[in-house]
């Protein structure tokens, strides 16, 4: 199968466009901009914010999110003279915490910090308990991070063009590592698969440590996974890395060539941080917030916390944020339609 000519232009939340969009897509960026725009019914009190605001990590203390989440807290903490604090509401990948902040009142005090789970689980679950294009009005993006390929040692290749002619000579023989259905290196090893044909085993693992230790070991030997995960074994050697999936080389690994430079266009792909307030929430609480977090986002200190995650620090518009939002859902959409995984 060769792979697919048709490039989408990759919206990184600053300068890109959206490219080629459906109706659907359209519609939904619409639909998002008037979350953005339109004022609430909600009185709001001058001078927000007045009392403590709650930031709401999805998942479990330790993870990227909850850790950028009380990186900005205590920073909006500052800035705005009220205290900003974070709860971690995990389970459901995501979807128990963001729909606690969905359903909460539009008002500036309940604020979500997610990551990409927000652009997958519409795909990937029959119900969400929410809508993510008007329950959830965008503020800022915060970071992106691209995945890195891994193949073992043993693994014939040096370039994604030999990984892939090695997989073609072998149909179903061999298997490439995930940390779990659904998740960015999945998504990655899926939309590979569609690109050039392959017949490649997805293997799940219960997180990115024991995906990791089985490429090491050489039990499944290719792998998508976060630089920050990858960086200290591709040094050690224990691991190659063949491409990144970002639209641009990353500043952790330098040497290492994207994937479009390494021959594999079109297969962008970078795990995103963000955050957004309750859909209806009044714009110059938005703005205000939006505001705040491009500065943090800017400042040394942050910057350096993001880089060390793995995050290249991105701060957008809410506009540019919402264009991201709906690029990705109907993005993903396409791989695990394509992919035929089963809704949750």
């Amino acid at each position: 199968m060769e792979q697919s000519r048709s490039r989408r232009e990759h919206p990184r939340g600053v300068s890109r466009g959206l490219g080629r969009k459906t109706r659907r897509c359209k519609a939904s960026v619409l639909g998002l901009l008037a979350i953005v725009l339109a004022g609430s019914s909600f009185a709001q009190p001058s001078g927000y914010p007045n009392r403590p605001v709650k930031m709401v990590a999805p998942f479990a203390p330790g993870g990227p999110v909850d850790v950028v989440a009380r990186v900005l807290a205590p920073k909006l903490s500052e800035r705005l003279g009220q205290q900003f604090y974070v709860e971690n509401h995990p389970g459901g990948s995501g979807n128990i915490g963001t729909a606690l902040v969905a359903r909460a009142p539009p008002d500036g005090y309940t604020v979500l910090v997610i990551s990409s789970t927000l652009v997958v689980n519409p795909s990937l679950f029959a119900r969400l308990g929410f809508d993510t294009t008007t329950d959830l009005a965008p503020v800022s993006l915060v970071g992106v991070s691209p995945q890195v390929l891994l193949v073992h040692p043993s693994v014939p290749a040096t370039t994604v063009k030999e990984l892939i002619a090695w997989v073609k000579a072998s149909p179903g023989q061999h298997a490439y590592a995930h940390a779990g259905l659904g998740t960015p290196g999945y998504l990655a090893g899926e939309m590979l698969k569609q690109a050039f044909g392959l017949d490649l085993t997805a293997v799940s693992f219960n997180g990115g440590g024991p995906a990791i230790t089985s490429t090491i070991g050489g039990h499944t030997p290719i792998l998508f996974t976060s630089i920050s995960t990858a960086a200290g074994h591709i040094k050690e050697g224990t691991v190659r890395a063949l491409a990144v999936t970002g639209a641009r080389r990353s500043a952790v690994l330098p040497d290492v060539p994207t994937l479009a430079e390494a021959g594999a266009a079109d297969q962008e792909s970078e795990i995103i941080l963000g955050v957004l307030v309750p859909g209806g929430t009044p714009r110059d609480v938005i703005a205000r917030l939006h505001r705040e977090i491009v500065t943090i986002v800017a400042s040394p200190h942050v910057r350096e916390r993001l880089l060390a995650l793995g995050f290249e620090p991105i701060a957008s518009t809410p506009e540019e944020f919402a264009a991201r939002i709906t690029w990705e859902i109907d993005k993903w959409a396409r791989v695990i339609r394509a992919a035929d995984v089963k809704l949750q």
